[in-house]
């Protein structure tokens, strides 16, 4: 869809990325990789890795339910990965680890050092070597730059290729709607899918790193073992960690290669199990609610919102004050159009994490199917405050304000969101009602 009547601003936009590709091709040239010392050409630099991680990382975050309330939890985490990141070949990067609320298994890095770890990753490890492990292989991803190649690589196959939006992907149209636009691993240039030869670096640094802190690096091998089980018992749970870090029998096969060669006298090293289990405790403890968690979220991206229900409230029964589970239970309350239960537990997860926005997004989107405009409108503001950027807000918001009368302001929030998006049904919708309202001419569209 091409919306000729808002030309102008895009055509701006246009400008710019072309002129940034342009000063990009002269200012950043060949860069040094921090790994290999090898010269590459690269488009992005220190500054903009850090720049693009600081704009996309908190979306992903949230999107993850946010970080665990579980605050020891999240320093202990953040103590193993601040010793490993100081061993590596870029320490002086901004990093932060953290444990998110997620409960399917994976972790991941963004360019500048913000680095993840879902607690259904941690629910499934047995030590904290295995731990060290996984941080390794994120560190190692920053530090061999790996997704400044690809958006290198992006930026080379064409002029036109800009930072995607984090977009869920779903199998079910409608659970995908309701969280539009609040991130997801599944696509995203900045969590793009690793290559394989990525993958073995990272697995390569993750090694290095892990022994140079001190750790056992059966803790790699152990931690695949168990990746490879998962996989084939209960692969839903795994496939987001399979989709951005693809995994292969030849990956575990060179991991037992390598200590065997390499790293064969750093065996005595300690796994640390006891000290794991001790600082996971309370998030084994509660491994039963992320179980049914997950098979909530496995029904509800297949649209079996009854089986999710089930699962997301028998998860409850066991953790009654856990925001992933209680937002999980009213998306799918909102995919049946049960909005009046949906709000009931959306605002029970704001009361419990009153820090994190995404129950104000689901509030939002509740009070819409509610009609209960003004209501929709302040949630999706107060959203707005505590995690701007997100242009789908700017889209819900012009909504809320067309449902309350107000058809120039939500003309005007339905002209920034264009200016932004130009697919799907929500700017089908924004753009259908400029054209109604006389703000765009039909004439001006074009296919």
């Amino acid at each position: 869809m091409k919306l000729i009547g808002l030309e102008p601003a895009m055509s701006r936009s246009l400008f710019f990325v072309i002129y940034a590709v342009l000063t990009a091709m002269l200012l950043a040239g060949c860069a040094t990789n921090p790994v290999s010392g090898h010269r590459q050409f690269m488009f992005l630099s220190e500054s903009g890795e850090v720049q693009m991680d600081q704009e996309n990382s908190p979306h992903q975050i949230s999107a993850d339910y946010g970080a665990a309330q579980d605050a020891d939890l999240n320093r202990y985490v953040s103590s193993v990965g601040s010793q490993l990141a100081a061993l590596s070949h870029r320490p002086d990067m901004p990093y932060t680890f953290r444990v998110v609320n997620a409960v399917y298994i994976n972790a991941y890095a963004f360019p500048g050092g913000t680095i993840a770890v879902s607690r259904g990753m941690m629910a499934n490890m047995d030590s904290e070597a295995e731990l060290a492990a996984v941080l390794g292989h994120e560190i190692g991803h920053v530090c061999s730059r790996h997704t400044a190649q690809q958006y290198t690589t992006g930026m080379l196959g064409s002029a036109l290729v800009t930072v995607a939006a984090l977009i869920v992907q779903q199998k079910k149209e409608e659970y995908a709607g309701l969280t539009a636009g609040l991130g997801t691993l599944a696509s995203g240039v900045l969590l793009a899918r690793y290559s394989r030869a990525n993958e073995r670096e990272a697995d390569a640094l993750s090694l290095e790193y892990m022994t140079k802190g001190g750790y056992n690096p059966e803790g790699c091998i152990t931690l695949m073992d168990m990746l490879r089980k998962i996989s084939k018992e209960n692969p839903n749970v795994i496939e987001m960690l399979f989709a951005t870090h693809p995994m292969s029998d030849e990956r575990y096969q060179t991991a037992v290669r390598e200590v065997s060669e390499k790293y064969q006298a750093q065996k005595i090293y300690p796994l640390n199990k006891e000290r794991f289990q001790e600082k996971t405790a309370r998030l084994r403890a509660m491994k039963g609610a992320l179980d049914q968690m997950q098979n909530g979220e496995k029904a509800a991206s297949s649209g079996d919102y009854d089986s999710a229900i089930a699962s997301f409230q028998a998860a409850l029964k066991e953790a009654p004050q856990d925001y992933a589970g209680l937002l999980m239970l009213a998306k799918c309350l909102l995919a049946k159009k049960n909005a009046a239960e949906a709000e009931k537990y959306a605002s029970s997860a704001r009361a419990a994490y009153p820090e994190e926005p995404q129950a104000l997004h689901v509030l939002g989107m509740a009070e819409i199917q509610l009609h209960r405009y003004e209501e929709a409108y302040a949630n999706f503001s107060e959203y707005e405050k505590m995690l701007p950027g997100n242009p789908n807000t700017m889209f819900y918001k012009g909504y809320a304000l067309e449902g309350m009368q107000q058809k120039d302001k939500a003309a005007q929030h339905y002209q920034s969101f264009l200016r932004q998006v130009s697919e799907g049904d929500n700017a089908k919708h924004a753009y259908r009602r400029l054209v109604e309202w006389g703000y765009v001419q039909p004439a001006s569209r074009t296919r």
